[in-house]
């Protein structure tokens, strides 16, 4: 399943598209057929690609010969990197994957090197800047992307409608996605729009009166 979702946004020529793709995300022995979304961001010349969710072809085909600067992976968990090393070479880029989550790499691609992203890491697209944020607690190396001039967050798993990312599984842990959300997230204005990796999206001022209800409902 593919679809595209294009919005203009607050920042000059910034454009976001949205393509969603379906497969199995696998972790632990068990599998669950997922959603993802892929989120481009960039102009009618160059983008980045946020995420590389289960099959290539509808995000080469979003992309539609822009240059592409870079494929930015939230996490490392198999969904959301799976045709990473496969749209590296078709759209000739680089991967980027926060080191925390080099073992979640490795159980999918054990033998494709990545760059690493880092925590304040800024990028430049359509004149818009955006920062790296590392958010611990879905994975150590989940990291969301935050573009101010945009009022958007790109959350991955770590913030959805409802709440935070799931903490039931390796690598996680459910006080860390706490911290992550609350210090790093629900700091941000009221009216930024929240682009999740699944679902859809919200934003930081409807899920930040909850807090303490997820506090007390737990992981």
């Amino acid at each position: 399943m593919s679809e595209t979702y294009t919005s203009a946004g607050n920042a000059g020529g910034l454009r976001i598209e949205k393509v969603v793709t379906s497969g199995v995300f696998a972790l632990d022995g068990g599998e669950w057929e997922v959603d993802n979304n892929i989120w481009i961001l960039g102009d009618d010349s160059e983008v980045y690609v946020i995420d590389a969710a289960h099959t290539a072809g509808p995000i080469i085909d979003a992309v539609a010969g822009r240059t592409v600067k870079g494929i930015l992976c939230s996490h490392a968990h198999n969904d959301h990197i799976t045709v990473a090393p496969e749209l590296a070479r078709e759209l000739d880029t680089r991967v980027f994957v926060h080191p925390g989550d080099q073992m979640l790499w490795e159980e999918t691609h054990p033998t494709v090197a990545h760059e690493d992203l880092e925590d304040g890491q800024v990028f430049q697209i359509a004149g818009t800047s955006f920062t790296v944020m590392n958010t611990p607690g879905h994975s150590p190396g989940s990291c969301v992307f935050h573009v101010p001039e945009a009022g958007v967050l790109f959350s991955g798993d770590t913030l959805f409608s409802g709440g935070p990312g799931a903490t039931g599984r390796s690598y996680s842990d459910f006080p860390t996605i706490i911290t992550s959300i609350r210090d790093r997230i629900l700091t941000l204005p009221a009216e930024t729009l929240v682009h999740t990796g699944h679902g859809d999206g919200t934003k930081v001022g409807e899920e930040s009166p909850h807090l303490e209800e997820w506090i007390a409902r737990g992981s």
